[in-house]
C-alpha cells in the first residue's frame, strides 16, 4: 500500500513539475514575444500587398516593396548596439524591445493615413520603417529570450515562440482581410496596430534577465569585428575554398524558385478574383496548417532518411507544388482548387524548410555556430527578398501561369547542386547507430 502510495506521489511530483515547466512566467512571455515578432512582418508580406492591390497599385510596384526586407538580412550590422547601450535605463533588452514596440505600433497605423495608389514613395519609405523597427525588435526578442530562459528549457521555449510567430499571422493575414471587406482599410490598419500592445505589454511586466555590465562601445566594436571574421575564416577553412562557395551557392539557390512564386500570393488571389474573405479564411487555413504539418513531417522523416535525402525528397516536393499554383492560374476563380493549391505548396514549403534549416545548421562548426548561423541565416534571406523586387514586372509582362512555369525552372539550379553538395547516399546523419554509452567509438 505504501508502495502505491509513494508511485502515485512520484507520478503527481512528475505530473506537477512538467505544469510548471510549462504554466510559467517564462513559457508565458516566449508566446506573447513570438506574437510581437511575428506581427509587424506579415503586415509588411501579407497585409501591405493585398490592401495596396485592393487599391489599384501595379503588381512591379508592389513587387519592389519586398525590398524593404532587406533589414531582416542584414540586423547582425547593428545588433552590437543593442548590446552596447541602455537608451531608457531600463535594461538594455527591455529598453530596446519597448522602443521598438511602441514605433511599431505607431508606424503601423500610419498606414491608415496613406493612399498607396497616390503616394507609393511613402508607402515605401514606411514599409521601411516598419522592417527596420522590426528587426530590430527581433534582435532584442531573441537574445532576451536566451537570457531569460534556463538551458533545460530552450527547446520549449523556442517552440512555443515559433509557434506564436506563425499565429500571428492570423491577425494581418486573416482578420485584417476579412475586417477590409466591411470597413474601411484606414480602421483596418488601427485595429491591426494595435495588436502590438500585447508585446508591449509583456515588455513592461516581464523583468530584466541578469547579465554581466555592457562592454565599452569601441572594445565592442573591436570585438564584434573579430566576432564575424574569424567564423568566416573558419567555414572557409572547414569546407575549402571551392566547397565553401558551392555551399553558398546551394544557400542561394535550393529555395530561389519556391521563394518567388510565394513573393505574390495575395495579389495573384486578388487577380484570380477571390475576395477578402475568402483569402483570409481559405487560403490563410490552408497555409497555416500545411506549413506546420510539413515542417513537423520533415522532421520526424529526417530523424529516419536523413538530411541528404531529405534535401532530394522535400526539394522535389517543394518544385513540383510549384504546379499546384499555375493550375490554379489557369483554372481561375474556384474554392475548392485555392485550397488544394496553396496546401500542397506550403506543405512544400515546410518540408523543404526543414530539410533546409538543418542542412545549415550542420554546415557550420560548433566552434562558431551561433555566429556562423547568423550569417548563413541572413545570406539566405537575399533570395526571398530580391525574388520579389522583380516578381511583379515579370508578371506583368508575361502573366501568372507563365511566371510560376518559370519559378518551377529556376528551382532546379538548386537541386542540381545537390549532387556536390548533399549526395543521396553520402549522409552519416541517416540510420547510424546511437552513440554507446561513455562516448565510446
Amino acid at each position: 500500500m505504501g508502495t502505491i502510495d509513494s508511485e502515485r506521489s512520484a507520478e503527481s511530483t512528475g505530473n506537477n513539475s512538467v505544469l510548471r515547466a510549462v504554466l510559467n512566467r517564462e513559457m508565458l512571455s516566449c508566446l506573447l514575444m513570438g506574437f510581437s515578432s511575428g506581427l509587424p512582418l506579415y503586415v509588411g508580406v501579407q497585409l501591405i500587398p493585398a490592401w495596396a492591390r485592393s487599391a489599384g497599385v501595379n503588381l512591379s510596384t508592389i513587387g519592389l516593396l519586398s525590398l524593404a526586407g532587406l533589414p531582416y538580412t542584414w540586423k547582425f550590422l547593428w545588433a552590437p548596439l543593442l548590446d552596447v547601450f541602455d537608451p531608457l535605463g531600463w535594461g538594455r533588452r527591455r529598453s530596446w524591445a519597448a522602443l521598438t514596440q511602441v514605433g511599431l505600433l505607431v508606424a503601423i497605423a500610419c498606414f491608415a493615413f496613406l493612399d498607396p495608389a497616390a503616394d507609393p514613395w511613402a508607402l515605401a519609405g514606411l514599409v521601411l520603417l516598419v522592417a527596420v523597427l522590426s528587426a530590430t525588435q527581433d534582435i532584442a526578442l531573441d537574445a532576451w529570450r536566451r537570457e531569460l530562459l534556463p538551458d533545460r528549457s530552450l527547446g520549449l521555449g523556442n517552440s512555443l515562440f515559433v509557434n506564436a510567430y506563425r499565429l500571428s499571422s492570423l491577425v494581418p493575414g486573416s482578420l485584417a482581410l476579412i475586417l477590409a471587406d466591411r470597413m474601411p482599410w484606414a480602421f483596418v490598419h488601427l485595429i491591426g496596430a494595435s495588436f502590438m500592445a500585447i508585446g508591449l505589454g509583456a515588455t513592461l511586466l516581464l523583468p530584466e534577465p541578469e547579465r554581466p555590465a555592457a562592454p565599452q562601445a569601441q572594445a565592442a566594436t573591436r570585438l564584434e569585428l573579430r566576432a564575424l571574421i574569424d567564423p568566416l575564416r573558419a567555414f572557409f577553412d572547414r569546407h575549402t575554398t571551392r566547397g565553401a562557395l558551392e555551399l553558398l551557392a546551394f544557400m542561394l539557390l535550393y529555395k530561389l524558385g519556391d521563394s518567388m512564386a510565394t513573393s505574390l500570393l495575395t495579389p495573384f488571389y486578388l487577380d484570380t478574383g477571390f475576395s477578402l474573405t475568402e483569402i483570409g479564411t481559405v487560403a490563410k487555413a490552408a497555409s497555416l496548417w500545411a506549413a506546420v504539418v510539413g515542417g513537423t513531417v520533415g522532421g520526424l522523416l529526417m530523424l529516419r532518411i536523413g538530411v541528404n535525402r531529405g534535401l532530394w525528397l522535400f526539394g522535389a516536393l517543394q518544385l513540383l507544388s510549384i504546379f499546384g499554383l499555375l493550375a490554379l492560374a489557369l483554372i481561375g476563380h474556384s474554392v475548392p482548387a485555392l485550397f488544394v493549391a496553396v496546401s500542397l505548396e506550403y506543405l512544400g514549403v515546410g518540408m523543404g524548410t526543414a530539410a533546409f534549416v538543418a542542412f545549415i545548421a550542420r554546415s557550420t562548426d560548433k566552434q562558431h555556430s551561433a555566429t556562423q548561423l547568423a550569417l548563413l541565416s541572413s545570406l539566405v534571406g537575399l533570395p526571398r527578398t530580391l525574388a520579389g523586387a522583380g516578381a511583379g514586372a515579370i508578371v506583368e509582362q508575361v502573366g501568372f501561369p507563365v511566371f510560376f512555369a518559370g519559378c518551377a525552372a529556376l528551382g532546379v539550379p538548386g537541386m542540381l547542386l545537390l549532387l556536390r553538395v548533399a549526395p543521396w547516399g553520402d549522409d552519416p546523419s541517416a540510420n547510424s547507430p546511437p552513440p554507446k554509452p561513455g562516448g565510446a567509438p
